[in-house]
């Protein structure tokens, strides 16, 4: 893989090289407290976080494998998530959306007896999103910045040009 590989779209998912054999033997669930999707705006692409509205993680239909890296001589372990077309809730800000799974599915998922009948958008009412700041897509904010996820203030007073909360 020259390539990174972070998302496997649900569509493909059997007929892609990179994905089919993993889509038949090796899958996995990928927690998250949230993602981010970009919006396209006058003023740029804005941000938003998206994450559960019940406060539970979201969990994601994932892929993994192990491929040797040719170039440091290493076995590589990597995991992919499964995309699908976005549900109308995700639609208002962006047209693809992460496979999410529930806690009943896990094991069909994993064990390989669900196809791809089980990749399918998230009802319109588990998701909730607010728009972030823009500084997520700069490469000095610390990871394990909090801030990262707060509501943006919707005064743009309160915003400077960089995207910062003032």
């Amino acid at each position: 893989m020259k390539a990174a590989t972070f998302n496997a779209r649900a569509e493909t998912v059997t007929d892609k090289p990179v994905f089919r054999e993993a889509f038949k033997r090796s899958r996995c669930v990928i927690p998250a407290s949230g993602y981010y999707e970009w919006q396209d705006t006058p003023d740029g692409k804005q941000p938003y976080y998206f994450t559960r509205r019940d406060g539970e993680p979201i969990t994601i239909a994932g892929l993994w494998d192990t491929w040797c890296d040719k170039q440091a001589g290493e076995t590589v372990k990597s995991c992919a998530m499964v995309i699908t077309d976005a549900n109308e809730f995700v639609a208002e800000v962006h047209d693809r959306m992460p496979v999410i799974l529930e806690v009943d599915q896990f094991e069909r998922w994993l064990s390989g007896s669900a196809g791809l009948e089980m990749l399918k958008p998230a009802a319109n009412d588990v998701l909730q999103r607010w728009p972030v700041s823009r500084r997520v897509n700069s490469s000095r904010a610390s990871d394990d910045d909090q801030t990262l996820i707060d509501l943006l203030p919707t005064n743009p007073s309160a915003v400077s040009a960089s995207g910062l909360l003032l």
